[in-house]
């Protein structure tokens, strides 16, 4: 309460609150503030009240709002009616909490486009401003309208993502053949999940698909990964785009929808997504293709339980294996040297997609205890021989080079990551939320001691028998930050696993830059510059020779990390002179020149293909035809929608809303929904 000693100056009346006394031994906090009485000028001492949830400065005198405004990010009301404005400032697009700005009876001829990034808002009041026509006929059509309009119209100014680093993980280990290979795995965000309703603070022509899959295959082009594993690949864009345009990259390929697409009409399945695998043909042949609907193996092993029919069983997420064979062209080295080709070697690439709902866990990690069991099951077709008995080859299931790839929509302290990294799991983790699969885990949890024998599961574990590695781990996983990132979610769901004693995994691409999204106040991904709600994750592995056994000198050499930036030119030569040229293919080898641009992405006049986004080694030059479509006095071409002109030196501009401050990377925040689309 304001306290008696009110004094008059200048005509008016000081109020204090609290007297600098009190407010050394009393806490105040209030979330609510209203301010009125023919005020002209606001105090800047104001906009450090960060708390405010709600503020009223209707009924003033006040003729302009301060930038500063945006530091009140907590804001869910704003009521600026009955002023004198004229305009306001573009940094209100940063309050994107707003649910409610209220506008009314002010001289407000314009608004900023960045009233456009308020993707919350609910109520939004015009009345009594004279406004432009176009606006009030918009206002009329309802607030999500307008917004939708100003968002589509907003130039984007946000740079590029600088470079992500390249961590080295280890040096490869020195056998007779160098085979060196890199794998990327990238959830692409299928056309139909990418809607206004969860990705509103992504301006409309950059959710679109004919915009964002050019951005895809530029960045797949980029990486020239050696095997992609794709998710959320809608039916219809894998025969009609994907296929077409990686064949002329050199790639073969292969795909499955879910499962729900067995029970559809002709054109309602051609929308229905599923998983790809890409491989370059060059390097690797296929000999044989696995689906794995994990509704039909929940109902084969059900048990019984009607836990597994009515959870596990409804869910109709899939996994796909290729199972690939070398060719001599893999053992090929960067020094121009053809070394000795050994005996071709299979490698088992597989692409999982598993359930995304964070209530459902059980359903998460039962669907990984399948996967696993039924690799097992394609690795012993492997390896049997035409006639032969399967008898005995239990402990040679685990030997095959095993690739495990997928958006597991589970953070790295889940039950999902410790089974797939520790091969067992307890019956009793708290992920299964105390739903008694006994009876069907038991039907999955055959596994292999150390030693390579058989060993039977017991009632208190589940086992896989494959000795995965995680190629982020405790030691780089916080260079990844995050792999899915949106205004409800942040965290860590994407990985690439592998068996550590077949495959040598040499380094990783380090995530995007945290400075970056945060300066730039970004909300989330999709953007402009990340055409999914993902980003890709990529891998380079050294395939050992059948029978090689690691020294201790390189068991330890593999526990070093180093970073490096995307600039190759001084990083080859610091490497080669530390390890020798024998070892000179490493960095650069996937990230070499980009393949030529045979599927017609933006290239510069040199010919070569412009960095995807996320990416970009060098600024585009004054005479580079830019990365995206720009409009121009010459002639150039027009980003659907834009009301601004955009010169070659700025081809996007700015980002969405704001972030917050973010929790640690490893375990990632949920808001209501994570990946709520699937």
């Amino acid at each position: 309460m304001p306290t008696d000693e009110n004094k008059i100056r200048n005509g008016r009346r000081k109020i204090t609150i609290m007297t600098p006394e009190e407010a050394k031994t009393k806490s105040s906090h209030w979330e609510e503030l209203e301010i009125s009485g023919n005020i002209k000028h606001l105090s800047n001492k104001m906009w450090s009240m960060e708390h405010l949830t709600t503020l009223h400065l209707n009924n003033n005198q006040l003729t302009r709002i301060p930038p500063e405004i945006s530091k009140l990010r907590n804001l869910y009301k704003l009521d600026l009616s009955s002023n004198k404005l004229r305009s306001l400032p573009a940094e209100i697009g940063i309050l994107i909490k707003l649910r409610e700005l209220m506008l009314n009876n002010n001289i407000l001829r314009v608004l900023p486009y960045e009233i456009g990034k308020l993707f919350n808002l609910h109520v939004l009041g015009l009345t009594g401003n004279p406004l432009n026509q176009e606006i009030l006929s918009l206002f009329k059509s309802g607030t999500p309208r307008l917004l939708n309009y100003l968002l589509d119209n907003l130039a984007v100014t946000c740079p590029e993502p600088p470079d992500r680093d390249w961590v080295a993980v280890s040096t490869p280990y020195q056998t007779q053949a160098q085979a060196v290979f890199s794998v990327m795995s990238f959830n692409v965000l299928c056309d139909k999940y990418a809607t206004r309703q969860l990705y509103g603070y992504c301006p409309p022509w950059a959710l679109a698909w004919e915009y964002r899959r050019k951005s895809i295959m530029r960045e797949i082009n980029y990486y020239n990964s050696d095997i992609l594993a794709l998710q959320e690949v809608e039916t219809c864009e894998y025969h009609n785009f994907f296929v077409p345009e990686l064949d002329r990259l050199g790639y073969g390929g292969m795909f499955s929808p879910k499962s729900r697409a067995k029970h559809m009409a002709e054109d309602d399945k051609k929308h229905v997504d599923g998983c790809a695998i890409f491989w370059k043909t060059v390097k690797f042949q296929l000999r044989k293709e696995h689906l794995i609907e994990f509704n039909q193996v929940a109902m084969q092993n059900n048990e019984g339980s009607q836990d597994m029919l009515n959870r596990v069983m409804t869910k109709d997420n899939i996994g796909i294996a290729a199972l690939l064979e070398t060719t001599d062209a893999l053992y090929e080295n960067t020094n121009g040297f053809h070394n000795p080709a050994p005996e071709h070697q299979l490698v088992l690439a597989v692409n999982a997609h598993m359930h995304w709902d964070p209530e459902f866990s059980d359903v998460k990690l039962i669907q990984t205890v399948m996967l696993c069991h039924e690799l097992k099951r394609i690795c012993d077709e492997a390896i049997i021989p035409s006639g032969r008995s399967s008898a005995g080859i239990n402990n040679e299931s685990h030997k095959i080079p095993l690739v495990l790839c997928g958006d597991f929509n589970s953070l790295p302290d889940s039950g999902v990551v410790e089974f797939l990294q520790s091969g067992k799991v307890s019956a009793q983790h708290t992920d299964f939320k105390d739903i008694q699969y006994s009876k069907c885990l038991n039907a999955f949890g055959n596994g292999l001691r150390s030693n390579g024998s058989l060993q039977m599961s017991d009632s208190k574990n589940v086992t896989h028998p494959f000795k995965f590695n995680s190629c982020y781990n405790q030691t780089n996983l916080e260079k990844l930050w995050y792999t899915n990132i949106t205004y409800d979610f942040k965290g860590i769901i994407d990985y690439i696993f592998y068996s550590r004693n077949q495959l040598n995994c040499l380094g990783v691409l380090g995530g995007v830059s945290k400075s970056w999204f945060e300066d730039n106040h970004l909300v989330g991904f999709p953007h402009p510059h990340i055409p999914s709600d993902h980003i890709a994750i990529v891998t380079e592995f050294q395939l050992l020779p059948q029978g090689y056994q690691h020294s201790s000198n390189n068991s330890a050499a593999s526990n070093a990390v180093s970073v490096v930036n995307n600039s190759f030119s001084s990083t080859q030569q610091q490497h080669q002179q530390h390890h020798g040229a024998y070892n000179n293919h490493h960095f650069s080898r996937y990230f070499s020149t980009p393949q030529q641009n045979a599927s017609g992405y933006p290239a510069n006049n040199a010919g070569s293909v412009m960095p995807p986004n996320g990416i970009h080694q060098q600024q585009q030059a004054a005479n580079q035809r830019p990365l995206y479509p720009t409009t121009s006095n010459t002639g150039g071409v027009s980003r659907p929608g834009s009301a601004n002109m955009l010169t070659n030196h700025s081809p996007i501009n700015i980002p969405n809303g704001a972030g917050g401050p973010m929790p640690h990377q490893h375990m990632g925040t949920m808001g209501l929904n994570m990946n709520a689309r699937r």
